[in-house]
């Protein structure tokens, strides 16, 4: 009897194939997205301010407390953490690395696979440079470039922290790659690299004036793109799963941190913890925002 096909497989490797071939490519994906420049860049943020105008100066020890409270509990960061975690116990890591390589469920060999995480990568960092470009920050030119710069510093510095963690943690731990190329598997660098990335984008997609019903499916496809590129290098052969979870906590975490303490943008919990007082006892309450 034939296999029993699948869709979602079909779907998937029909995308790849087609940025593979160039059918689409990242310069026309760019270009698409810089269409949104005709209509955003200008105006104010609902506070007033221009995107980027409060960045890096002046300095508040208060915000950049919250920022790296918030980052670490955000569940962006938690949940792959966590996972990495669990990945590392009985053998669990190799086990389904081996799977992935052996089955290729989604790219339909190694080699779809290593060229669909390069493309999915340089697509989320060409949106997040974008979407910066397209945050409101003033109708005058020169403190357009002047905010932009700024902005652009931060978000910059951002990504550039992460890759510099990442690269500093692969040469201390010197993990062999599945595949035995080299030692530098951990934590998967095109994981990290592509969260940051979505983080960023995701983060300038919010101070854009956008509807909700716009906003909301452009962030989440962002979050679906960069877990597409971290399964990528698994079935690639060149991560292992908790390589690739532990980049998206990694790059989640600094990239939020850095964004949300040094770009001056309204301050905002996106974590809460709270005691509540009972008769004859207490309750605890979460809250995360999206």
């Amino acid at each position: 009897m034939p296999g029993k096909q699948n869709p979602m497989k079909d779907v998937v490797n029909s995308l790849i194939v087609a940025a593979v071939s160039q059918r689409l490519s990242l310069r026309g994906f760019v270009f698409s997205l810089m269409t949104l420049l005709l209509f955003a860049g200008c105006g104010a943020l609902k506070n007033g301010r221009s995107w980027g105008q409060d960045a890096v100066f002046p300095g508040d020890l208060k915000n950049i407390s919250r920022a790296a409270h918030n980052a670490l509990f955000d569940l962006q960061t938690l949940i792959p953490a966590a996972g990495a975690l669990i990945f590392v116990l009985d053998d669990f890591d190799g086990e389904v690395s081996d799977w992935a390589t052996d089955h290729n469920p989604i790219f339909g060999s190694d080699e779809n696979a290593q060229d669909a995480s390069d493309v999915l990568r340089n697509v989320l960092l060409a949106e997040s440079f974008v979407t910066a470009l397209s945050t409101p920050s003033g109708n005058d030119p020169k403190k357009w470039a002047y905010a932009k710069s700024k902005g652009l510093g931060v978000e910059l510095a951002a990504l550039g922290t992460t890759l510099g963690t990442t690269a500093l943690l692969k040469a201390t731990t010197g993990r062999e790659r599945p595949d035995e190329s080299d030692n530098n598997s951990f934590p998967s660098g095109h994981s990290s690299a592509s969260f940051s990335a979505a983080t960023l984008a995701n983060r300038n997609l919010d101070s854009i004036r956008l509807p909700k019903k716009v906003k909301r499916p452009l962030q989440v496809g962002n979050l679906i793109l960069a877990t597409s590129v971290a399964w990528a290098r698994v079935e690639g052969g060149k991560h292992f799963p908790s390589d690739v979870l532990a980049g998206a906590a990694l790059g989640h975490f600094i990239t939020a941190f850095i964004h949300d303490a040094f770009l001056g943008l309204t301050a905002e919990d996106r974590f809460g913890f709270v005691i509540i007082s009972l008769d004859g006892g207490a309750a605890a309450q979460l809250s995360f925002h999206f």
